[in-house]
């Protein structure tokens, strides 16, 4: 058996090995540490966001935002339907209700026409949501100019689940810029990753200085353990913050990668009857995080399950575009508006082997496998 390829594997620049033997030497190895201190500023320095607090993952990040602005039982938060589980399950951590918004077939991302049409009927229920938390799926921006638009008539906060999104651009902002508060993703598969972890950015300097306290188990200035209040164990290590050092140095090279591997798949599978590839929006400088395509039985010959297995028999890693939120059994019951364009996404879509350090051996081997379950071609 070929050694396996992964749907998207940590890769590391170089000097992330170093980094972290330095914050070994320093003995910095709890917490907090200058490694932290350093990464966060660079991360801000990055991304166009003043303020940054790195955690232990972005789904803590999303925590940390909802129970600062209040939102609690009784309370609701519009999400992205097609997503990843952690952009929306904090809402569950506060007790809050989540409203699900199907995406739309021109970008993926939230279906904003949907969204203002949501808007303006909890306002006439006299119950608008706490936040809404739009997500960038697969490395593409929201239009985060039209989001902002929709939502600052009625005062409604955006947190910008950049999770996947890091590196890419909007009108040439960074991904998260504009929003109330941004979270991003450093998990093993991301463009850049500390192993475990995530960063939430904002403007807004007193938000992000309350989720470093609370990140802490809120302690207080005290020279014992002085609590007030219910804190959490959410911050990122200073060891982990020295490989995000590294691998923020190498950022720029893993887009460029990531839309060089995406533009081979086009260029090899492009031609095949019944395959697409996730559009980029306009407006859009996507970091191309996964390649994704649908896949058109009908005209294809054989559905994305069948490639996937094809694939999966030569020690190949796909995966299905997300299962929306609102097929999933743990959301039974949560409100969706619409929900017919992102089942489809899921059912025709697979995402492929996107890894930076994919060779033209490796992609290669990955078209031919696909190809040869076309029947028009083997044909």
């Amino acid at each position: 058996m070929a050694d396996r390829i992964f749907l998207s594997p940590p890769h590391m620049g170089g000097d992330e090995a170093v980094l972290v033997q330095e914050a070994f030497a320093s003995n910095y190895i709890a917490p907090v540490g200058p490694m932290l201190t350093a990464f966060e500023e660079g991360f801000a320095a990055y991304v166009g966001i003043p303020h940054c607090v790195a955690l232990a993952s972005c789904t803590a990040a999303t925590h940390l935002v909802l129970r600062e602005l209040g939102v609690g039982p009784g309370d609701e938060v519009i999400g992205s339907s097609l997503t990843f589980i952690g952009s929306i399950s904090p809402v569950t951590f506060v007790g809050a209700r989540v409203v699900l918004i199907d995406c739309d077939r021109s970008s993926w991302n939230m279906d904003l026409d949907l969204l203002a049409e949501e808007l303006e009927r909890a306002a006439r229920r006299g119950k608008l949501p706490k936040a809404v938390i739009p997500t960038d799926l697969y490395g593409q921006c929201i239009d985060m100019d039209r989001i902002l638009e929709i939502c600052a008539p009625y005062e409604i906060p955006v947190i910008s689940d950049a999770a996947e999104a890091l590196g890419a651009c909007y009108k040439g902002r960074h991904a998260g810029q504009g929003a109330y508060a941004s979270v991003y993703s450093f998990n093993g598969n991301k463009i850049i990753t500390t192993s475990g972890g995530g960063m939430l950015a904002s403007e807004d300097a007193e938000l992000v200085r309350r989720a470093r306290y609370l990140s802490t188990q809120a302690r207080q200035p005290a020279p014992h353990y002085e609590h007030t209040e219910i804190g959490y164990n959410y911050r990122l290590s200073n060891i982990c913050a020295a490989i995000g050092r590294g691998q923020l140095r190498v950022l720029d090279e893993r887009v460029t990668r990531k839309r060089e591997i995406f533009e081979i798949y086009r260029e090899r599978l492009g031609n095949l009857p019944g395959i697409q590839f996730m559009p980029e929006s306009p407006s859009t400088r996507a970091n191309r995080w996964l390649t994704v395509i649908l896949v058109d039985p009908a005209a294809f010959g054989a559905n994305r399950e069948d490639l996937r297995l094809a694939l999966e028999a030569e020690n190949i890693e796909s995966r299905p575009v997300w299962k929306p939120m609102h097929l999933q059994p743990v959301f039974h019951g949560a409100r969706a508006i619409g929900g017919a364009v992102s089942q489809e996404l899921f059912e025709r879509g697979l995402c492929l082997p996107s890894g930076t350090a994919l060779t033209t051996v490796d992609l290669d081997r990955i078209c031919t496998i696909i190809r040869s379950q076309c029947p028009s071609v083997v044909a």
